[in-house]
């Protein structure tokens, strides 16, 4: 049995989740409930990430603090991600007790390793704001690429990193005006120090080997240290023995992910120790996106590994999600938060399993094509899979009292074969959620829902049932509608991680608890409830009610 501790990115606290968002959450909590459905103990963790200059100027736009902006917040994501089935075990905040703690206590332990550097550098100054930039408070033209409008820390078209006073042409996003030069102190990370760990620990099989290749580019470049202060006023922890300094948020963000579990490690009486100290006794896997790659494969692993913790055993790198084959983008009406979803289509599970549909283990891009969307859905769900209990499930209630027959006992060899061959795809069905083939397991598992519905095409039951002498027990056309939904209820279990909604339902017409392993497959339930109506196909007049609700 495994111990695994997951987490997903910490969501920012200045915006609602957008469907963007849950490709990662979404791909995260699928190849959990996997994980939990093999019997591994595994805990879901993840926070709002709450600091920074961006949370402290929208709140002095609502005229209201810092906090009480990133509570209220934390409230809205917290309900969309438990109605979307986001299956947390801990979602916390980064601006809490246990993240300041551990900040600290990291710091200390970086200053103690020498690993800390104070030195006067240039910053970017709003006169007429009175105050530093931030990197994200700066645009120009990025310095490697020469891109347009690029933010102070790193160009969204080349992925390349740089200090904010590197940019050509820059200006403040606050005011428009153009910053000036000024000095102050700042505290750095040295990770330029950090190459030969971060060499070899890049290239252990920890990243995909697309990422690696990625992470090459900048070591070739040369590692740069790390600016992990800001000067006042700014939304975080102060720096210790360091008045008017906070550190940046990048440094206490995924220090949130450790602080997260270690509230809920408290509540559970969990060992801290047994998943951030020793590496044997646990995994530590991160998703994120490739846009942070750089802070999770470079930054965050030197922290832990200069600070006395343990380094993640994977990171998985996910792409970035284009509605109708372009940017999410608010003047295209395609920028859609997960409430307007839920307002208007409802059923999360369309979008878990068309988001499923289109994952693999890579860092491509996934598109989110309304039609497409449309077509899949109710073809898939609606059209192929919901079919096989609506056109077989009648018939056993009303001819056999709603009890089907075991299938230890059909008499015909080739519904044997046909079932088996479904509940025999464990292991192929196991190996492709763990390495998150999620395109790959969905055309598996159609395959065989396709072979369902041409065996019932084939063997015609609403013909047989014409024959009264059909309608007694052990009757071909009781065979016949029996091997189909036994075969339909292993799918549903298989498909579990991925239409938690639909699978509830499925254990709840078969009279059952909720399917919590993959080896229920190999249990059966004899009795069944009448069919109800499991699923509205979607249309057009869908997708526009979401779009004008965005």
């Amino acid at each position: 049995m495994r111990k695994i501790l997951v987490t997903s990115a910490l969501p920012y606290a200045n915006g609602s989740i957008h469907l963007g968002h849950l490709v990662e959450y979404i791909q995260t909590d699928i190849w959990v409930r996997f994980q939990k459905m093999q019997g591994n103990i595994t805990y879901y963790i993840c926070a709002d990430d709450t600091h920074g200059t961006p949370i402290m100027l929208m709140a002095e736009k609502e005229k209201i603090s810092p906090e009480k902006l990133v509570e209220n917040m934390y409230k809205e994501h917290a309900r969309d991600f438990k109605d979307f089935q986001i299956n947390f075990d801990n979602f916390y905040s980064t601006n809490s007790s246990e993240n300041k703690e551990l900040s600290e206590d990291i710091y200390k332990a970086l200053v103690k390793n020498n690993k800390i550097l104070e030195k006067e550098i240039e910053q970017f100054y709003d006169s007429d704001k009175d105050m530093f930039l931030p990197d994200r408070f700066i645009k120009g033209k990025c310095p490697k690429c020469n891109a347009e409008d690029q933010y102070g820390d790193s160009c969204e078209v080349c992925g390349s990193t740089y200090n904010p006073t590197d940019l050509i042409n820059p200006y403040s996003v606050l005011t428009g005006s153009s910053p000036i030069k000024k000095k102050t102190k700042h505290y750095f990370f040295k990770l330029s120090e950090c190459s030969d760990f971060l060499l070899k620990w890049t290239k252990s099989g920890t990243l995909q080997k697309e990422a690696s290749n990625k992470l090459d580019e900048w070591f070739k470049s040369g590692l740069s240290d790390w600016d992990i202060s800001r000067d006042s006023p700014y939304f975080g922890f102060e720096i210790p023995d360091a008045p008017g300094k906070y550190f940046y948020v990048w440094l206490d963000a995924p220090i949130g992910y450790m602080a997260s579990f270690k509230n809920f490690a408290k509540k559970m009486n969990l060992s801290f120790d047994d998943f951030w100290k020793d590496e044997k006794k646990s995994e530590l896997i991160h998703f994120i996106g490739k846009d942070i790659l750089y802070f999770h494969a470079l930054f965050w692993p030197a922290t832990l590994e200069f600070s006395n913790f343990r380094k993640p055993t994977k990171i998985f790198a996910h792409g970035f999600l284009t509605v109708n084959g372009e940017k999410m983008s608010k003047s295209r009406g395609t920028f859609i938060t997960a409430r307007s979803y839920l307002d208007s289509i409802k059923n999360t599970d369309f979008l878990r399993y068309y988001y499923s549909s289109k994952l693999n283990d890579s860092m491509e891009d996934i598109d989110l094509n309304f039609n497409d969307f449309i077509s899949k859905v109710n073809s898939d769900l609606v059209g192929k899979l919901i079919n096989i209990p609506s056109r077989t499930s009648g018939f056993i209630v009303k001819y056999f009292k709603n009890k089907l027959v075991s299938k230890k006992v059909f008499l015909d060899k080739d519904y044997s074969n046909l079932l088996n061959e479904i509940v025999n795809l464990k292991e192929e069905v196991n190996s492709l959620y763990e390495q998150r083939l999620f395109s790959k397991l969905v055309k598996l598992l159609m395959s065989h829902v396709e072979k369902l519905n041409e065996f019932i095409s084939a063997k015609e039951p609403w013909i047989l049932a014409k024959d009264e002498s059909q309608h007694v027990d052990n009757s071909e056309l009781h065979h016949i509608c029996s091997v189909c939904l036994h075969a339909f209820r292993a799918i549903i279990i298989y498909m579990s991680p991925i239409t938690p909604d639909l699978s509830l339902k499925i254990s709840i017409f078969f009279n059952e608890q909720p399917y919590e392993l993959f080896d229920d497959v190999k249990s059966e339930s004899l009795m069944i409830n009448k069919y109800e109506h499991l699923m509205k196909r979607l249309d057009l007049s869908d997708i526009d009610k979401m779009l004008k609700d965005k």
